[in-house]
């Protein structure tokens, strides 16, 4: 897409949906899967836990304080500016609810997530775009996002690793944002569940950037293969956390204290999973970039440094079409691009089992060299 402002509207609470989630619960599914972003599920027996160590009601109260103490811990921030959250997904959703009004702009990366912009939309949120150009490499250009700025901006919103392309944005330029935001009055809103997989013995977070301009989600889910305990989180200014706990009261009132429980466990045992994670992973990556190496005619990609996914441009033929002729020729999923309203991509996602990811990139090896050949 051009740099020319990119605005979407409001949409009628009745016609809530996420299109890509839709996708990826009914029609993800092959025998070679490439559609998935996060981590291969790590195994209960991973954690070592026993039943004493459980239980399946706790406090009703806002948060349970052993998950919130970890999660501060963690990422070295006061506890007052600590949310639990179900999974980053409500963790975004709660973000945007506690900063913004029905009828507010925000401004978000593009390409983008789109259960993220189908979260805002359904808040009543009109959604302009600045790019993350593929020619170069998805990095934000702040210049293009300060002309996409303006006075009716509440929230600056951005993915780190982007999300679909993997690509990581310094701390430069994050200051760069804050600055600009800080000027106009607007706040940033960064989801840094992708950011995980640099798998950091001291994870950094762009809220120590600026802990009063900077909302900050994540989860457990997509760098540890924890997504069914659904620990998500944000960090935020205090008095915004504060909202975020009275919007959950409307919404969900209390947590799975068994999950609870269960991830202050897996926060334990961290540094064991993400060894073993970032050693999976480093192997999946190096099959993978072999494969689209052999293929750089028929792609054009940026490969990133760390994460899971790949976010080519087929340079013959449809993207969408590329993606079913996959699935039905060559029984391997990958997610077509125009989820994050780029339709002339598709992601690729590596983080399941060595095994898997070996036996899907030859695959997916294999539907390149039959497209090339039918084009």
């Amino acid at each position: 897409m051009s740099s020319s402002r990119i605005a979407l509207r409001a949409l009628p609470r009745h016609l809530a949906r996420s299109p890509h989630m839709e996708w990826a619960k009914l029609h993800s599914a092959a025998k070679f899967n490439l559609a998935t972003s996060g981590l291969a599920s790590l195994p209960l027996a991973e954690l070592g836990v026993s039943l004493d160590q459980l239980e399946i009601t706790g406090a009703d109260i806002y948060g349970y304080d052993p998950l919130l103490k970890a999660i501060a811990g963690r990422y070295r921030v006061p506890q007052t500016s600590v949310v639990s959250a179900v999974g980053a997904s409500m963790a975004n959703y709660m973000a945007l609810a506690a900063t913004t009004e029905p009828g507010d702009e925000i401004l978000v990366e593009h390409p983008w997530y789109e259960p993220m912009v189908s979260s805002a939309r359904y808040l009543g949120l009109r959604v302009a775009g600045f790019e993350r150009h593929a020619a170069k490499d998805f990095a934000i250009d702040p210049g293009d996002l300060a002309r996409q700025l303006t006075p009716r901006t509440r929230v600056i919103v951005l993915t780190n690793l982007h999300n679909p392309s993997g690509a990581l944005t310094p701390d430069s330029t994050l200051r760069e944002i804050a600055a600009m935001a800080n000027e106009s009055g607007a706040l940033v809103m960064v989801d840094e569940v992708y950011r995980e997989m640099l798998y950091e013995s001291q994870p950094q977070t762009a809220f120590h950037l600026d802990p009063e301009r900077f909302i900050i989600t994540n989860s457990l889910t997509k760098g540890y293969g924890l997504t069914g305990l659904r620990c998500g989180w944000v960090l935020a200014p205090p008095a915004i956390a504060e909202r975020m706990w009275h919007i959950y009261d409307v919404h969900g009132a209390t947590f799975g204290h068994t999950a609870e429980l269960l991830s202050v466990i897996a926060f334990e045992k961290l540094p064991q999973i993400s060894a073993k994670a970032k050693a999976m992973l480093d192997t999946n990556r190096a099959l993978l970039k072999e494969v689209l190496a052999a293929h750089t005619g028929l792609l054009e990609y940026f490969w990133p440094e760390y994460g899971t996914v790949v976010f080519p441009r087929l340079r013959k033929g449809s993207a969408d079409d590329f993606c079913d002729f996959l699935r039905k020729d060559f029984e391997t999923s990958v997610v077509p691009g125009r989820f994050f309203d780029a339709p002339d991509h598709f992601r690729i996602g590596m983080g399941l089992s060595t095994g898997e990811v070996r036996d899907a990139v030859q695959q997916l090896g294999k539907g390149l060299e039959a497209w090339k050949k039918s084009r």
